[in-house]
């Protein structure tokens, strides 16, 4: 069998998007996805994402971690929407459909600005912060991120007792101005540091500006630059949640299987 993809990468996230309007991949064969995600006999990417057609939405994203795992993708989303737009599907505006429920997103110029989901509110973890973006997120604040050892830290992490039985995507931040953070992160479902994490950086953002009626903040990763912004209710939950940045197309290709 013949597959036919195109790469994307959003920050140095980077996706096998399969355009699935004929729904003719299946969804049930995750050593299927987890072949097209590997670096050395695939494609290779942090995740495989399949764009149908949704009667209620203007398209849904299926999104897969490389393992064949599932869960809602930031800089996934922000990809899919720009490929939705290759494909014609959507112009400047869309409203699509992803694990989590229905998402709108604004893309201009090569940069997509992606409604997040709201989120319920910051738990503290000792000295550290709990924030679920759709995707769980284990946040720490350190110095000297650079040279932070974050596979092995993160994997610890991942794996605690706490976070059994489906574990935890874990960042690790570094503040470097009021408004600017330095985020790295270790994903599960990939198993290792990726150059950037949406719903991580989503919520590092949270996690640090937590007290702050509105907010904007500028994140680097060690793939590029995002933006978060959001608004805090009196409940202490955050809504208006956005994630800005760019989304590119790589290269396409075909790929026996």
């Amino acid at each position: 069998m013949e597959i036919s993809f195109y790469k994307y990468q959003g920050t140095g996230n980077d996706f096998v998007m399969i355009d699935d309007r004929k729904e003719a991949f299946d969804e049930q064969d995750l050593q299927l996805v987890s072949r097209l995600c590997d670096r050395k006999f695939g494609v290779g990417a942090d995740g495989l994402i399949l764009i149908r057609n949704h009667a209620d939405f203007d398209f849904e994203m299926i999104y897969f971690n490389a393992d064949g795992s599932q869960s809602m993708c930031g800089n996934g989303a922000r990809c899919a929407v720009a490929f939705a737009a290759f494909l014609g599907i959507v112009a400047g505006k869309t409203h699509f459909l992803a694990i989590d429920g229905p998402h709108d997103a604004v893309l201009a110029k090569g940069v997509v600005e992606l409604k997040m989901g709201d989120v319920a509110g910051v738990e503290s973890r000792s000295e550290d912060f709990f924030v679920n973006t759709g995707s769980p997120h284990h946040i720490r604040f350190v110095e000297d991120l650079q040279q932070y050892p974050i596979f092995e830290e993160g994997k610890k992490v991942r794996y605690d007792q706490q976070y059994e039985p489906s574990g935890t995507n874990v960042n690790f931040v570094e503040k470097v101005s009021e408004d600017q953070l330095f985020v790295r992160t270790y994903e599960r479902g990939v198993e290792n540091e990726t150059l950037s994490c949406g719903t991580g950086v989503t919520a590092a953002a949270i996690a640090f500006a937590k007290d702050q009626p509105k907010a904007q903040v500028s994140i680097q990763t060690l793939g590029g630059q995002l933006a978060v912004k959001f608004q805090a209710s009196a409940e202490g939950a955050y809504h208006n949640v956005w994630l800005i940045g760019p989304a590119e197309q790589v290269f396409a290709g075909k790929i026996s299987v």
